[in-house]
């Protein structure tokens, strides 16, 4: 079992062996200057080696790659050209972004979306995520007005939430199994700030933590910046690996393990309750917390919504489980409302370290949300059916388009997992977004450098005429620029 270690702006250095470390394994056989500026700019991106951080000497970094010095120097003044290293004499070579680039992790969000006027938008298939539901807004954006004028005449800090928020946050875990009061969740500004609040709380530089290979891109963005050491469960179109699980866990003993166990993202897996009772059972045993993210477990198209994770341990035996949500995949992005529950001791404490960040969540956001909550047995069945026929008209897409290409049916979630056939993704990417399609190539998604070559994410959370179009320029900048696998019969799946 690897782990990956981003390489966080407090060390200021990266030694030779440690980059090599993190460069995929095709570039160290064959070290070309090109594939090595590359791999080199990749890392930049990713957020495994971060901004204003100094890179080996070309000696140094020729020897641990085995290349020649003119390879990496070559490589230096590729990255130079384009704007992703400076180099100044006596002090060394260092990491930056181009003028004008999107920091880390921004560009994912960015996307096709924004553009100046007159231009073509774009397609945005980067972002798994809708519109928000118009009607349900509405309703909520008028139910919020009449109670924000008492509410705007107070100082407005709510470092736990508003009460009424966190008494219908655990009402709701309370119906769907999972007995819960109201001092056992902590509003926060969506999962991500959730999951960075929890790992800020219980994780020191260094730490071990386990995930899933692949996972949420953002969650590992997330743990790399807090600089822990990531080992990976991997996750198969056939499911988890339970058994390299457990066994990893008595190895390294993590101090935390994140886990998508619903409709899991990427792959859209749902995990078998057997085994939710041996991940529950393991990280008990190893004394691991569980940070179990519920984002997309309302995105049940196929099968009924899975009951709360914690609420399948025996009595007391859910106490290291830590679980985060949000309404950005039930409703819209843009409202930043999520949560954690925890035990009330928990909250206490995750509550002193969010004080820190940003003192309290927005009034406005939270107002919003309660009605939404409300309402979600209401407004989510039309929802999943937009969905259904939004992912019925990718996968008819792929199958006229990319007829080679291939995924796994999943009961949920909010995009398909495909498998290209050969390592070509990064490749596709930026083709694609040359010809106006913005897309996350699949090692975005993968714990170690490298991995996931073969895939691509693609929600279907655009219209069908949208999705069409995006698969169309994708499958020309495949067909146009890439060689073509040999022809394997693979099967394909239509909802």
């Amino acid at each position: 079992m690897g782990y990956g270690r981003v390489v966080h702006t407090a060390d200021r250095t990266i030694g030779s062996r440690q980059l090599a470390a993190l460069l995929p394994a095709e570039v160290l056989a064959r070290p070309g200057y090109r594939a090595l500026a590359d791999a080199l700019r990749t890392l930049v991106l990713d957020g495994r080696v971060a901004l204003h951080v100094r890179l080996p000497a070309e000696r140094e970094l020729a020897e641990a790659v085995g290349a020649s010095r003119a390879t990496v120097t070559g490589a230096y003044d590729l990255l130079r050209e384009s704007g992703y290293v400076r180099s100044r004499r006596g002090s060394g070579t260092w990491t930056e972004l181009p003028e004008g680039h999107a920091p880390v992790g921004a560009h994912a969000l960015l996307g096709a979306g924004v553009h100046d006027a007159g231009e073509d938008p774009g397609i945005d298939l980067g972002i798994a995520a809708m519109g928000a539901p118009e009607d349900a807004l509405t309703d909520a954006l008028a139910r919020a007005a009449p109670r924000l004028p008492a509410l705007a005449r107070t100082p407005g800090y709510h470092p736990f939430g508003l009460p009424d928020l966190r008494a219908a946050v655990a009402e709701r875990f309370t119906r769907r199994g999972l007995p819960t009061r109201p001092e056992q969740i902590l509003v926060t500004a969506g999962a991500q700030q959730a999951l960075s609040l929890v790992v800020s709380l219980l994780c020191r530089p260094g730490d071990r933590v386990l995930t899933e290979s692949p996972t949420y891109a953002n969650a590992l963005d997330a743990l790399r910046h807090a600089r822990l050491r990531t080992g990976s469960i991997a996750v198969s179109d056939a499911g988890w690996d339970m058994e390299i699980a457990e066994s990893t866990l008595r190895q390294t003993v993590p101090r935390l393990a994140y886990t998508i166990p619903d409709f899991q993202n990427p792959t859209g897996a749902l995990m078998p309750p057997e085994q939710r009772l041996r991940l529950l059972a393991a990280t008990r045993a190893t004394g691991t917390w569980l940070v179990v993210d519920e984002t997309i477990a309302d995105i049940a198209l196929d099968v009924p919504a899975p009951p709360p994770f914690a609420s399948l341990a025996p009595r007391g035996g859910a106490d290291h489980v830590i679980t985060i949500g949000s309404l950005s995949k039930t409703h819209w992005g843009g409202l930043r409302a999520g949560w954690i529950r925890a035990t009330a001791k928990m909250v206490t404490e995750l509550t002193a370290v969010k004080v820190a960040a940003d003192m309290t969540c927005s009034v406005l956001d939270q107002l919003l949300a309660l009605p939404l909550i409300d309402g979600l047995e209401r407004s989510l069945p039309a929802r999943l059916a937009q969905l259904r026929i939004q992912r019925e008209a990718l996968a008819g897409s792929l199958q006229r388009h990319t007829p080679e290409w291939s995924w796994q049916p999943q009961p949920g979630g909010l995009s398909l997992w495909v498998d290209l056939g050969e390592p070509v993704s990064s490749a596709l990417s930026e083709r694609a977004a040359a010809a106006g399609v913005h897309i996350g190539r699949g090692a975005r998604f993968g714990v170690d450098p490298g991995t996931f070559e073969h895939r691509l994410r693609i929600p279907y959370t655009l219209p069908a005429d949208r999705l069409d179009e995006g698969v169309r320029r994708l499958a020309s900048a495949f067909h146009d620029g890439i060689p073509l696998p040999s022809a394997v019969d693979r099967p394909h799946w239509v909802a």
